[in-house]
């Protein structure tokens, strides 16, 4: 079972990968977009910790509704409210329960992906994160790393797109030939959920 623990250590080991990666994802954002993306996410999973921390939530649904709200208050652009919304949808699906199976996460997530494709107008294909998202909810049945694969082949896969939405697709053709940023974060974020496991195996038997 899933329980507060685990979603924390999913923000905290999303944080430092954003750290990690945030030159690389702003070197991505570069040409298609604002050069911004990997200072921004950087600042808002930062902020996200800093509130975990002062908050300590006691579900997984207050950890990812907090985690969203901060991501929207605190990043700039397009990414602060996708990203908050993808997080608090997924927590306000999970509700009130102390803890969840994988099987309830993935329902949620799946709800979560949703509303981003509902709130950006975008769908698989677009060069968007959902590209990434999309492939890791579908896999994350079979497991955290078969959802990370997804994720990072789908990121992959955008390189030769066009981008249809969001700044680069005022770009056109362009666009081709650029891994889309917001896929490459996004597969981060889906690589944590596999640390946040390891750090505490039990959490995902």
């Amino acid at each position: 079972m899933l329980d507060a623990d685990f979603f924390r250590r999913w923000m905290t080991a999303t944080a430092a990968s954003v750290d990690r990666a945030a030159d690389r994802l702003t070197a991505l954002d570069s040409p298609i977009g604002d050069a911004d993306h990997g200072s921004n996410l950087r600042r808002g999973f930062a902020a996200v910790t800093v509130a975990l921390e002062k908050e300590a939530p006691g579900t997984p649904g207050a950890v990812l509704v907090l985690a969203g709200r901060t991501l929207i208050s605190t990043v700039g652009g397009a990414s602060g409210p996708l990203y908050g919304t993808l997080l608090r949808r997924t927590g306000k699906a999970l509700g009130d329960a102390d803890a969840v199976d994988e099987a309830r996460f993935a329902e949620a997530l799946r709800t979560g992906v949703d509303a981003v494709m509902q709130l950006g107008g975008a769908a698989p294909g677009d060069k968007t994160m959902i590209d990434a998202l999309v492939p890791a909810v579908d896999a994350l049945t079979d497991g955290f790393g078969a959802a990370r694969a997804a994720a990072e082949q789908g990121a992959e896969a955008t390189t030769p797109l066009q981008a249809r939405k969001g700044r680069a697709s005022y770009l056109g053709e362009r666009s081709i030939g650029h891994q889309d940023p917001g896929a490459t974060s996004s597969a981060l974020l889906i690589a944590a959920l596999g640390e946040a496991d390891d750090a505490h195996p039990a959490d995902g038997e």
